[in-house]
C-alpha cells in the first residue's frame, strides 16, 4: 500500500489529475462509490473556454472577475483561461466527442448566465456523462493506477502526528475505509491529491449526488490546512421540482437557448432584477426565485422554453426531456416546475497555482479547492474548466518533485482496539435529518446574524454527540460522512459570521451592502478568522 501519488475523489479533478501522471508514477486512485457516481458524471452545462475567433482572453476574464464580485484572483483568472483552449483540446485527446455545428467542422458553442458571448463546449445536454465515460475507459486500461472502488477516505496521515518533534508538518497518506469489508486501509504516499467535491449535501435540498458530504475541506480542516471563502454556496436557481425527484438539475443552457422565468400565472419577473433578465449571474437569479417564492408565497417557479422549436428542444436538450417526460412533464409543450437548491462550493481548501495546499506534499483540486478563480460568485462552466487547467498544473509540480522525495518509515496502522460496535444507528440519520434541514432554513440564500448564530450553537452540540460515537464506536461510511458534513457546516456559519458585508453567493439582511475593499475570508484551526 505505498504510492507515489494517493488521488482521494474520482470525479473529472481526479481523473485528469490520474490521467495526465506518466505510466512510471505508482498511483491509487479513491472512488467513494463507483467511478460513474460524481458530481461530475451529473454535469449538464459544458467547459467554458475561449475557441471562437470572435472571442477574446479578455472578455472571458472580464466576465469571470465580473460574476466574482471583486474577490476573483485575477492572476489565477489568466491561468486558467490561458489554458481552457488547451484544456478542451486535451478533452478530445481522450475521446470526447463534443457537440459540433451545422457545418460539422467546428464546435457547437452556448451560451449561459453571466458569459457575454457563446463560448461554451457541451455534448448536448450531459456533458459530464460524455467527459466521465471518455475518461474512465482510459483509466481503465492504465497499469500504474490502482483503483479503489467503495472506499472512503477517512482521515490524513500527518507527519507531527506520528513525529512530535519534527519541525515541519507533512501529509504521509490517509486511512482509508474499504465499504466492501468494513476494514481500514493505511495507504502511503509520497503525494496526496484532495479531489473530493463540494460540500452541498449539508443542505436539505441540492442539485449534487449523495457523495457531496465535504469530505476533501474536513480532512485538510482536520490537518491545519488553510481553509478560505466558505461562506459562498452557490444556489443553482433552477433543479426540478416535483414530489419524486428532488436532485436533478434544469442546466442553466436553458435559459441561454431562450427560456423564460416565469410566475404560475405566466408573468415573468427577471427584468425586474438585472439588466441581463434570465441571463443574469446564478445569485441574482437564485436570490430573484427565492424572493418571489417568499413574497408570493410560491412552492416554486416556472422555466418556460415550450415556445421553441419541438425537434430543436428534444435535440438540444434529450436527457432534460426524457427525464421530464418520464415524470410527466412535457418541456416543449409546458414549463417546468423549478426551485432553487446548493449547488456549488466557490469556497475551500487554499491552495496557489500548483494546487498545492499549505501543507507540505498536499494538493487540492476541483471543488474541494479555492483557488481563487470563482471570488464570490462562480461563472457557469468555469469549474470542469478548473478541474483540467489546475490538474495539469498539480502533476507537472508534483513530477518534478517526485525524483527529490524520500519513502517515509513505515505508517502505523489504524487502531480499533477500544471500540465496540455502534448500538444507537438511528443517531446518525436523526442528526444528518436536522443537520440539512437547519443549515437549508439558517444558512441559505438569504442569511441573518441570528439565524447563524443558532445554527453554529447546534452544530457544535451535534459535533460532541458524533465524536463522542467516532471515538467510542467502528466508524462507518455515514458515520465519515456526518462528521464531515458537521466539520464543513461549521466552516461556511463561520465564515458567513466573518463577512460583515453582502457580496456575491452572501447575502445578510443584517449587512445588505457591499463593502469598497474585497477581502478573503481565511480560517485556520485554532479557529482564528483573517
Amino acid at each position: 500500500m505505498n504510492f507515489d501519488v494517493l488521488i482521494i475523489g474520482a470525479g473529472l479533478a481526479g481523473l485528469a489529475t490520474a490521467l495526465r501522471f506518466p505510466e512510471n508514477i505508482k498511483i491509487a486512485l479513491i472512488a467513494k462509490q463507483t467511478l460513474d457516481i460524481s458530481a461530475s458524471h451529473w454535469a449538464q452545462g459544458g467547459v467554458a473556454g475561449v475557441i471562437d475567433n470572435n472571442d477574446r482572453f479578455e472578455l472571458h476574464e472580464q466576465d469571470t472577475i465580473s460574476a466574482g464580485a471583486g474577490l476573483c484572483n485575477e492572476q489565477v483568472v489568466r491561468h486558467v483561461i490561458k489554458n481552457s483552449k488547451d484544456s478542451i483540446q486535451w478533452l478530445i485527446d481522450q475521446g470526447v466527442e463534443f457537440t459540433k455545428s451545422n457545418d460539422n467542422q467546428s464546435l457547437h458553442l452556448t451560451k449561459e448566465g453571466g458569459h457575454s458571448l457563446h463560448r461554451i463546449a457541451h455534448v448536448k445536454d450531459f456533458t459530464g456523462k460524455a467527459i466521465q465515460e471518455a475518461l474512465i475507459k482510459e483509466i481503465k486500461i492504465k497499469k500504474n493506477i490502482t483503483i479503489f472502488e467503495n472506499h472512503s477516505a477517512v482521515d490524513l496521515i500527518l507527519l507531527r502526528k506520528i513525529d512530535p518533534k519534527s519541525k515541519e508538518n507533512a501529509c504521509l497518506g490517509a486511512y482509508i475505509l474499504d465499504k466492501n469489508n468494513d476494514s481500514i486501509k493505511t495507504l502511503s504516499a509520497k503525494y496526496t491529491v484532495l479531489a473530493t467535491g463540494g460540500t452541498s449535501k449539508a443542505y436539505l435540498y441540492t442539485t449534487n449526488p449523495p457523495v457531496s458530504t465535504g469530505d476533501g475541506v474536513a480532512m485538510a480542516w482536520r490537518a491545519g490546512c488553510k481553509i478560505s471563502n466558505m461562506e459562498f454556496i452557490q444556489f443553482h436557481p433552477t433543479c426540478l421540482f416535483h414530489p419524486m425527484e428532488r436532485s436533478f438539475l434544469i442546466s442553466e443552457t436553458i435559459r441561454g437557448e431562450g427560456g423564460i422565468l416565469k410566475l404560475p400565472n405566466g408573468e415573468p419577473f427577471m427584468h425586474k432584477y438585472h439588466p441581463s433578465g434570465d441571463l443574469a449571474p446564478r445569485d441574482i437569479v437564485a436570490r430573484a426565485i427565492d424572493n418571489e417564492m417568499k413574497q408570493r408565497g410560491l412552492e416554486n417557479v416556472f422555466l418556460d422554453i415550450s415556445m421553441l422549436d419541438e425537434n430543436f428542444i428534444q435535440k438540444r436538450f434529450p436527457s432534460i426531456y426524457q427525464h421530464c417526460k418520464n415524470l410527466k412533464i412535457d418541456i416543449t409543450k409546458e414549463p417546468i416546475p423549478v426551485v432553487p437548491a446548493a449547488h456549488y462550493s466557490c469556497g475551500g481548501v487554499k491552495t496557489d497555482l500548483n494546487a498545492e495546499t499549505s501543507l507540505h506534499n498536499l494538493y487540492a483540486i476541483g471543488e474541494t479547492a479555492c483557488t481563487g478563480l470563482h471570488g464570490a460568485n462562480r461563472l457557469a462552466s468555469n469549474s470542469l474548466l478548473e478541474c483540467l487547467v489546475f490538474s495539469k498544473s498539480a502533476v507537472e509540480h508534483i513530477y518534478s518533485k517526485i525524483p527529490e522525495q524520500s519513502d517515509h518509515s513505515p505508517l502505523p496502522d489504524w487502531d480499533e482496539s477500544r471500540v465496540t460496535n455502534p448500538d444507537e444507528a438511528v443517531m446518525i440519520l436523526q442528526t444528518w435529518n436536522e443537520l440539512r434541514r437547519f443549515m437549508w432554513n439558517y444558512v441559505g440564500i438569504v442569511r441573518t446574524n441570528q439565524r447563524l448564530n443558532r445554527a453554529y450553537e447546534r452544530i457544535e452540540i451535534l459535533k460532541k454527540e458524533v465524536q463522542h460515537f467516532y471515538k467510542n464506536f467502528h466508524i462507518t461510511s455515514d458515520l465519515i460522512e456526518l462528521r464531515n458534513l458537521l466539520q464543513v457546516s461549521e466552516l461556511i456559519v463561520l465564515s458567513a459570521l466573518a463577512r460583515k458585508e453582502s457580496r456575491g453567493l452572501h447575502f445578510s439582511k443584517d449587512y445588505p451592502e457591499k463593502n469598497d475593499e474585497a477581502i478573503d475570508t481565511m480560517l485556520q484551526l485554532d479557529n482564528e478568522i483573517n
